[in-house]
């Protein structure tokens, strides 16, 4: 099996644990290195706003300060940790892996890069939609390993807003074959693990269930690539949007989080 990573410039879980990851078990024929600069994060910036509005775009805001001022450091130093885990379960890629580092994943140089490479599967792990002509490119489709169920919760950060709902079954990733709209490609596949809403930020829950779920990935990436997997039906369930992570809504998470886990019985004391 052949297959190609397209990951963000800083994202080293992915660009490096992520792609080690992929060359265990297939031939990684490249990847593609995004390099995004403000005017990425205004038109992301103008969309939310027109989205949810100016208010509640000031509530995000706060959220990405509050997140860097008090969380931002502990998650970074999970994130090392666990890439040094990845370097020692994974080798390193063959030094001969051709990289392309590109601002835009759907410019002309980019898609032929990805044409050249001739993948059977392209992980995306980005934020950018890709478009028609680049996600049609390999033989058995695009995928995203979505941070949030599909299709209940699409677009954004869905990990944060199921929590934030106290919609706990549905913390989860999503394998999702990426088509023309936003997150609405078929689902090949739900994933969870016994996350710890008190002593995990959303961003490791986001994480881990991907990470903790690499083999059963392995597998269905292979079945996908082999033509033995079929999509789940997700006719019926509802489907919604969802976008940057409030403030307001963090606090509201935390708080009923700590009662839940005031409320839970005590273990009996060993004798």
């Amino acid at each position: 099996m052949k297959t190609l990573l397209i990951c963000h410039d800083g994202a080293e879980l992915n660009r490096e644990g992520i792609a080690r990851w992929l060359a265990s078990f297939s031939t990684v024929t490249g990847i593609v290195v995004l390099h995004e600069g403000m005017g990425s994060a205004w038109r992301r910036a103008r969309r939310e706003i027109r989205r949810v509005g100016a208010l509640r775009f000031a509530d995000a805001l706060a959220f990405r300060f509050y997140y860097k001022l008090f969380i931002a450091h502990r998650d970074k130093a999970w994130q090392e940790r666990t890439l040094r885990e990845l370097r020692q379960r994974y080798p390193a890629l063959p030094e001969t892996t051709a990289v392309v580092h590109t601002s835009n994943p759907n410019s002309p140089p980019a898609a032929h890069f990805i044409r050249n490479c001739a993948p059977d599967i392209v992980l995306a792990l980005c934020k950018t939609l890709l478009k028609p002509e680049v996600f049609s490119i390999p033989s058995r489709g695009t995928f995203v390993l979505h941070p949030g169920y599909c299709p209940e919760y699409r677009n954004a950060h869905g990990c944060f807003w199921a929590l934030a709902n106290d919609d706990l079954d549905k913390v989860g990733m999503t394998l999702l074959r990426v088509d023309a709209g936003v997150d609405t490609g078929p689902v090949y596949g739900h994933y969870g693990y016994a996350f710890d809403e008190i002593s995990e930020s959303h961003v490791i829950i986001q994480q881990r269930v991907v990470l903790e779920n690499l083999d059963v990935l392995r597998q269905k990436l292979t079945a996908i690539c082999d033509g033995a997997a079929t999509p789940i039906d997700t006719s019926g369930r509802r489907s919604a949007t969802w976008g940057q992570p409030w403030l307001t809504s963090y606090v509201k998470w935390k708080y009923k989080a700590k009662k839940r886990k005031a409320s839970e019985s005590p273990r009996p004391a060993l004798s």
